[in-house]
C-alpha cells in the first residue's frame, strides 16, 4: 500500500513538472510579445490589451495600462468634444470602445452572408436598388466594387466623412449624398479607401431585407459568434466602414470564424468560398491607387480587409487584417494558424505600419 502511495506521488510531481515546464515554455516563447507592448505603450495610447488564439484556446492575453497624464488629458478633451464621460479605466478582454475600420471586415462579412443565401451577387450593380446613384452616373458600380474600394467615387477624408454620415437623417439621405460625390475614374479602376463603398453596400442590404442594417449585424453575426457587446449603435444611419463599437474578446470571436473558413462553435455561418472570396487581393493592375492610409504600407486589399501577406509561388493568401483608425489591430494568419486582436486607442499613425509588422513578427516567431 505504502509503495501505491509513493508511485502516485511520483507521478503527480512528474504531471507537475511537466504542467511547470509548458508554461514556463509559454512565458519564455512570449516573452519577446510582453516586451514589444512594454516598449510601445506610449505609441499606443498608453493601454493595450493583446488576445492571441490558436488550436482550440486563447493562448495569449496580456494588458498594459500605463497612460501618462497627457494622455488621460487628450482622452478627456475627446470624450467632451462628442459629448461623452470619458472611459480611462484599465484595458481588459471585455472592454468596449469604438473599433473605427476594423469594422469594414465585419461588414463586408455581413454582405457575404446575403451571397451566401442567393440574395445578393458579387457582380449586381447597386443602381438595381438605389436609383438615386443611377441618376448621376453611379448605378453600375456592383456590390464586389464597394467592398474593395474600388468604386471610384471621389469621397472625402474619412473623419470628414464619418462626420458628415453622423449628421444625416436617414439611410436614404446618406446615398443622396453619396450620389452629388465626383468620380476620378471608371469603377474597378480606382482604389481608394474611404467610408463610401460600405455605406452603398450597406443601404442595398436594407433594402433588399426590410430591415436594418444593425439589426441585420445581431441576427446575422453578432449572436451566432456570441459578440454580446458588440454593435454598430443606436444612431439614425448605421456607419459599415467605421460605425461599430466592439471588446478584444468579442471581436477576437470574428477572428476565431475567419480563420476556421466560416465555421464558429460548429456553426456555419460563411461559406468557406465566401471566405476566399473575401481574401482575394483586388489593388492589381492596372488599378490606380488614389488613396491608401499610411498604416496599411503596401498591403493588398480584399473585401473589408487588407492582405498582409500572400505566398511567392502561388500568390496564394496567407494572412489578413483590418486596422482601425484608433490602432487596433485584427490579424488572422492562416499560414501558421492563428489570430489575435490588439486593441488600442491613439490617434498618432505615423509608424503604425511597421509596428504592426513588428508585432506580427513576434507572434510568428513565439506561435512556430
Amino acid at each position: 500500500m505504502q509503495t501505491t502511495c509513493v508511485r502516485i506521488q511520483v507521478r503527480i510531481l512528474l504531471l507537475l513538472l511537466l504542467v511547470a515546464a509548458s508554461l514556463a515554455g509559454r512565458a519564455q516563447s512570449f516573452a519577446a510579445v510582453d516586451s514589444w507592448l512594454q516598449t510601445n505603450i506610449r505609441d499606443l495610447g498608453g493601454r493595450a490589451m493583446l488576445l492571441v488564439y490558436k488550436d482550440g484556446k486563447v493562448v495569449y492575453s496580456q494588458a498594459v495600462n500605463e497612460m501618462s497624464r497627457r494622455q488621460k488629458a487628450v482622452g478627456k478633451f475627446i470624450a467632451r468634444r462628442q459629448g461623452k464621460e470619458p472611459n480611462l479605466n484599465d484595458y481588459t478582454a471585455t472592454t468596449r470602445q469604438p473599433i473605427a475600420s476594423c469594422s469594414k471586415w465585419l461588414s463586408a462579412a455581413l454582405v457575404m452572408t446575403f451571397v451566401d443565401e442567393g440574395k445578393l451577387h458579387l457582380t449586381d450593380t447597386v443602381g438595381r436598388w438605389l436609383p438615386a446613384l443611377s441618376h448621376h452616373g453611379k448605378g453600375k458600380i456592383t456590390i464586389g466594387q464597394c467592398l474593395s474600394h474600388l468604386t471610384a467615387i471621389q469621397a472625402p477624408e474619412l473623419r470628414e466623412s464619418l462626420r458628415e454620415m453622423k449628421d444625416v437623417g436617414s439611410m436614404d439621405e446618406a446615398i443622396e449624398q453619396i450620389a452629388l460625390l465626383p468620380m476620378e475614374g471608371e469603377p474597378g479602376q480606382v482604389f481608394r479607401y474611404s467610408n463610401t463603398g460600405l455605406q452603398i453596400a450597406g443601404a442595398v442590404l436594407e433594402k433588399i431585407s426590410g430591415k436594418s442594417f444593425e439589426t441585420l449585424f445581431a441576427e446575422r453575426l453578432a449572436a451566432p459568434l456570441q459578440m454580446k457587446k458588440t454593435d454598430f449603435g443606436k444612431g439614425r444611419v448605421a456607419l459599415p466602414a467605421g460605425g461599430a463599437q466592439s471588446t478584444p474578446e468579442d471581436y477576437l470571436n470574428f477572428l476565431v470564424m475567419i480563420l476556421h473558413k466560416g465555421v464558429f462553435n460548429n456553426q456555419r455561418i460563411l461559406s468557406e468560398k465566401s471566405i476566399a472570396e473575401m481574401e482575394v487581393n483586388r489593388i492589381t493592375p492596372p488599378v490606380r491607387i488614389a488613396y491608401a492610409p499610411a498604416e496599411a504600407g503596401n498591403f493588398g486589399y480584399g473585401f473589408g480587409e487588407w492582405v498582409m501577406e500572400t505566398s511567392t509561388p502561388n500568390n496564394r493568401t496567407k494572412a489578413v487584417c483590418s486596422p482601425g483608425l484608433f490602432g487596433s489591430f485584427p490579424l488572422v494568419d492562416h499560414e501558421k494558424n492563428y489570430c489575435a486582436f490588439l486593441m488600442t486607442f491613439n490617434l498618432k499613425n505615423k509608424g503604425r505600419n511597421e509596428k504592426y509588422r513588428e508585432l506580427k513578427a513576434l507572434l510568428d516567431a513565439a506561435l512556430r
